[in-house]
């Protein structure tokens, strides 16, 4: 006997036994028992034989017996030997399925190198198909030697997993289990590991730092809590409050010449349409609604319209009044009071119509825009119909442009006819204001749009408001002497008085 022998090595090489050999220290395939799984195997066939005879046996009178069980004996053997179930002494129940085959057990082995050169197969794990789903597999992971005595499992791939956040991008040239890591895109994630392509998220989430979990987007609109909006509140709450103070001191002082002399009805009437220019800029901040986007645009084009009618009224009636002083001169019986308060109606009408057709058709509505940022929504209030909210913004413009053109025309009056004196340049202020306003309220994103439209209909108001009624203001709390009834009918008659 020797101690290796291999297919390989040449009839010279292979030794004879000297019959002195230890089988202790002796290492070849004949030797070897660390092996027993086909005596194993053997073992349970016998035993489940052994207990299928014994069942056999022992329950003679429950087979029927017919002509085949006459002719080939062991079908009723096989009949016992598909009921057979028995544990063996390491713990193993063995039985058969209705396909007479075996539970399936198989050893998980590693052909592992030896000291010696040789390989020897080592079990590292067993599947065994009678267990609870999920412990089929044991598995000794330490227990495993890789090629070249790795612990460590080898790459099948060239590259790492792709972690979540990224996704797979192949490398041209190279093998597909060679690809690049990529970041997904903002508005992007990818939550599995070796994704091949980003997942957007929905309109109203953001993408986390990370690029593995979409978050809800922050939703901006100007508030009443913030700095911004509280300047803007107290500013259009100042200036409302201003001309309430102004309206009652006007009232107090209805029946001195200065007020009469200023057109008292339409006083009135401008100083009611500045106090809801003021209010209504108070309706553009806080989280948009339906009732309140339709407010807000309605409120602010026939307020505004109601305020330039009224001056555009003041305007005239003071260019008419001087003119009517002149020889062979009627012009007031063509416009006077019933008349005044016929153009303001009439001019009011026509922005109210064209508010109520755009309510009726495509009224604004609040909109979540995520167009501006891309962490952001900005929640604003959309116009609904452009077409219409044009029309509303032109028919402002056309009469400003108008008052514009009549106050300056009225520019050349006496000194003492003070009314017509500030209009010019009240009127230029008024469209410097919404001139400038166009390209900054383009160019501001998010809830700086309504602010800069904020800050346009306070100074606007502010600049009607100031301009007419400040120096009147001066006169009768202050001045009253300067202008009595004596002065003006040197040059003029009172107008409607």
């Amino acid at each position: 006997m020797v101690n290796r022998t291999t297919e390989t090595q040449p009839d010279s090489e292979i030794q004879a036994c000297a019959a002195k050999e230890n089988l202790h220290t002796a290492r070849n395939a004949f030797t070897d028992v660390t092996e027993y799984r086909i005596t194993y195997n053997i073992y349970k066939a016998t035993y489940a034989i052994a207990h299928a005879l014994h069942d056999k046996f022992s329950c003679e009178t429950e087979f029927t017996i017919d002509i085949l069980t006459v002719l080939f004996p062991f079908i009723k053997l096989l009949h016992y030997l598909k009921a057979v179930k028995f544990r063996t002494m390491i713990g193993e129940t063995v039985y058969f399925d209705e396909n007479g085959d075996p539970v399936p057990t198989y050893d998980i082995v590693n052909w592992q190198p030896d000291a010696f050169g040789d390989t020897k197969i080592s079990t590292v794990g067993y599947y065994d198909g009678s267990a609870l789903p999920g412990q089929e597999f044991v598995i000794s992971e330490g227990e495993i030697k890789w090629s070249g005595s790795q612990i460590m499992v080898p790459k099948a791939v060239c590259c790492d997993p792709c972690p979540n956040g990224t996704r797979r991008a192949a490398i041209k040239g190279l093998s597909i289990c060679c690809f690049d890591f990529i970041r997904c895109a903002e508005g992007e994630i990818s939550n599995t590991t070796d994704s091949t392509e980003c997942i957007r998220c929905p309109m109203e989430y953001r993408s986390n730092a990370h690029r593995d979990q979409c978050i809800p987007k922050q939703i901006q609109f100007l508030s009443f809590e913030e700095i911004m909006g509280i300047i803007l509140v107290s500013l259009a709450l100042l200036g409302a409050c201003i001309s309430i103070i102004v309206f009652v001191t006007f009232y107090l002082h209805r029946h001195t010449p200065i007020v009469k002399v200023n057109n008292t009805e339409l006083s009135f009437l401008l100083l009611i349409a500045l106090t809801l220019c003021f209010l209504c800029s108070v309706t553009f901040i806080g989280e948009p609604s339906g009732w309140s986007c339709a407010l807000r645009h309605v409120a602010f084009g026939i307020t505004f319209v109601l305020c330039i009618s009224c001056v555009l009224c003041k305007t005239i009636v003071v260019v008419m009044a001087f003119n009517a002083t002149l020889p062979n001169k009627n012009l007031m019986k063509w416009f006077g009071p019933t008349q005044q308060r016929l153009t303001v109606l009439v001019l009011a009408f026509v922005q109210s119509l064209i508010c109520a057709v755009w309510l009726t058709l495509s009224p604004p509505h609040p909109e979540k825009n995520s167009d501006y940022f891309k962490k952001i929504i900005v929640y604003e209030c959309h116009v609904g119909s452009a077409i219409a909210f044009y029309y509303v913004s032109g028919y402002i413009g056309f009469l400003s442009c108008v008052c514009f053109v009549a106050a300056f025309l009225a520019r050349r009056l006496p000194n003492n006819l003070n009314e017509a004196k500030p209009f010019p340049f009240n009127m230029l202020i008024f469209c410097a204001v919404w001139i400038t306003f166009i390209p900054a309220y383009v160019s501001s994103p998010g809830k700086y749009t309504v602010a800069v439209e904020l800050f346009a209909i306070p100074s606007s108001s502010f600049g009607l408001l100031v301009c007419i009624f400040a120096p009147k203001c001066y006169i009768i709390l202050l001045r009253q002497e300067m202008y009595t009834k004596k002065c003006l009918m040197g040059k003029i008659v009172p107008m409607n008085h």
